[in-house]
Parts: structure tokens; C-alpha cells; sequence
């Protein structure tokens, strides 16, 4: 059976070149997802592929108005019952907050598959091409249905909901935090050796979600002072998650950001910034109106927050969500 597939561009390095093969930074989003398929040997062979440019743009520019838009026509496409199966282009600066975002919102069935690359389409050793044409192809196999949402890159596949970017400028730069890949492409073949923990219903609806409250993200260290807090008040934020030290240890600092921004309203989550172990909850959490972001990272926890807020939810059901997340 041909299969249908829906191909989304939306940016990124993927989509970029620069001045020379030998410039792996530095460069420019020019390439539109039609030419970049057109560029990718033995694509139109895996499936009917239909292409559409939602945006153009460095990820570093995403905002939540684009991610729910990209949102909104994913969910479009998977209500028609029409497509076997969705990829996504995206730069790799802020694809691991989209795909989880996507991965807390969209309810799929068929694979919904996100791709980048870290080194422009003009490089000498371009990795866009073949990570697109792997992107596809896990797409294709009726063995990524009912997984969630994807990120294939580097012939590795991991859950939205773990994806994370650990390198600078590498090209195996997305992996995983402490629980597995899913799978891996090799020679054209796809396996699979384990399953996520896909949502039994979306976090959120997105119906006329358009844009997401504020919540600012404060890193807490050594002789923090206060003004980011106040900033943040100061400035209308709905929120804010803190990535403390351990286990979402906080400074003196913080702790009194923290109180100051509770009692202006603000929700306050305590996340780490270390890459691994989760956030346990403290006995002062309550009194003092904090919530752990249990296995969340701060990015993570910070989407979350944001969607919550988004439907007008009190704390506590909020502290349940990100204990059970």
C-alpha cells in the first residue's frame, strides 16, 4: 500500500546555507521544504508526499503563537484521516520545547515525526538530507503508529517527551535523559526497541489556544540576587520555574523571589539544573505554595506551566499534573 504522507517546513539549520561547504555555523534559512525534498534522493519512493511551508524561520524565533499554529495544523491533518503519517522540519535550537509541547497536546495515532540538522544544506557533510529521508521513512513504517510524538535524527529515534539537545554543534547532538532511544535507522531498515508512556489524552485543548501566559525561567546559583523575581512581577508574568541547584534547592535569593512572586500571584515551580534525577517534593512545599516539577526539566516544566495557566488551573491540580507527567 502507498502511503500518505504530509511534509511540514518550518525552518532551521535543515533549511539553511552559507557562504562556503567548509561553514558549519553562521549561516542563513533559505530553502524552501519543496526544494528540500527535491534534494533528497529516493524520497517521492516512500510515499505520496505533500508539502507545506508553515514558516520559514530560525528556531531561535519560534514563539508559542508559531508552535500552537504548527499545533493547530498537525491536529488538522490527523482529524482528516487522510495522512499515514507527518514530518516536520525544525531547527534544532528550540525543537525539543516544541516537540514536547506537540507531545502534551496532540492525541495521534499515525507517526507525527520531527527533523533537523545541525549543519547547513551547503556544508560538505551535510547531515539535513539524510535525516530527512530517515524522518520519512520512520513515518512510513507501520511500526512507529501509536508512539507519539518523534524525533528521528542521527539514525536514532527518541520520544518527544524525552528529547533533549546535548551538543552544541555535533551532529548526534539529540538524545535522551537517562531513559533509552526508542529505536534507530540503519540502512534504510527502522527498529524499535521500546515504547513510550504516550498520554491517554492531550494535557490541553487547542482550540483557541493562540498564545501561551508568561512564565519566565530563572536559573538560581551561588550569591543569586533578587531583581530577576521582581523583574518577573514587575514585568506580568503568570509564572515562573526556578532551575535550582540538586534537588530544586533554592538560594536565600530565591526563596524570597519566590515568596514575593506567590503573593503577587504568581505560580513558582522548582525545577534543577542538573540534567538528571527528578525533583522530589519537599514538606515546606505547601506552606510555602511552591510545586516540584518532579521529572520534568526546567523547559519541560516550564511548558507545562504555561499550559496549565493557559486553562486557568489552580495549584493543586497543577502540583498533581507535574507528579504525574
Amino acid at each position: 500500500m502507498h502511503r500518505h504522507l504530509v511534509l511540514i517546513g518550518t525552518g532551521g539549520t535543515i533549511a539553511a546555507t552559507a557562504n562556503a561547504a567548509q561553514q558549519l555555523t553562521d549561516y542563513t534559512v533559505t530553502q524552501g521544504i519543496a526544494a528540500m525534498l527535491a534534494a533528497v534522493p529516493g524520497a517521492h519512493e516512500l510515499a505520496d508526499i505533500h508539502c507545506e511551508q508553515l514558516f520559514n524561520i530560525d528556531s531561535r524565533a519560534m514563539g508559542s503563537a508559531q508552535v500552537l499554529r504548527l499545533a493547530r495544523r498537525i491536529e488538522q491533518h490527523l482529524k482528516s484521516g487522510a495522512v499515514d503519517g507527518i514530518v516536520v522540519t525544525h531547527g534544532t535550537d528550540t525543537l525539543e520545547e516544541t516537540a514536547f509541547l506537540l507531545h502534551l497536546t496532540l492525541q495521534c495515532q499515525v507517526p507525527v515525526v520531527l527533523v533537523g540538522a545541525m549543519r547547513p544544506g551547503s556544508a560538505l557533510s551535510a547531515d539535513g538530507p539524510l535525516n530527512l529521508y530517515n524522518a520519512l521513512l520512520v513515518a512510513c513504517d507501520p511500526a512507529s503508529q501509536a508512539r507519539g510524538v518523534l524525533v528521528a535524527m542521527n539514525d536514532t529515534i527518541v520520544s518527544a517527551r524525552a528529547a533533549l539537545k546535548l551538543s552544541t554543534t555535533q551532529v548526534q547532538a539529540f538524545g535522551v535523559d537517562g531513559t533509552g532511544v526508542l529505536g534507530s535507522i540503519t540502512d534504510r531498515v527502522v527498529r524499535y526497541w521500546a515504547r513510550p508512556d504516550v498520554p491517554a489524552n492531550p494535557l490541553c485543548s487547542l482550540k483557541g489556544l493562540r498564545r501561551l501566559p508568561a512564565v519566565d525561567l530563572i536559573l538560581d546559583y551561588q550569591d543569586a540576587p533578587l531583581h530577576p523575581y521582581q523583574a518577573a512581577i514587575a514585568a506580568g508574568a503568570s509564572g515562573i520555574v526556578v532551575a535550582g541547584m540538586g534537588n530544586g534547592s533554592l538560594s536565600s535569593a530565591a526563596e524570597r523571589g519566590c515568596r514575593l512572586a506567590t503573593r503577587h500571584g504568581l505560580v513558582c515551580i522548582r525545577a534543577s539544573r542538573v540534567p538528571r534525577g527528578a525533583v522530589t517534593l519537599k514538606s515546606s512545599d505547601h506552606d510555602t505554595g511552591l510545586l516540584a516539577a518532579g521529572a520534568l526539566n526546567a523547559l519541560q516544566a516550564r511548558t507545562v506551566l504555561r499550559l496549565a495557566l493557559a486553562q486557568h488551573w489552580g495549584t493543586e491540580q497543577i502540583r498533581e499534573t507535574l507528579q504525574r507527567l
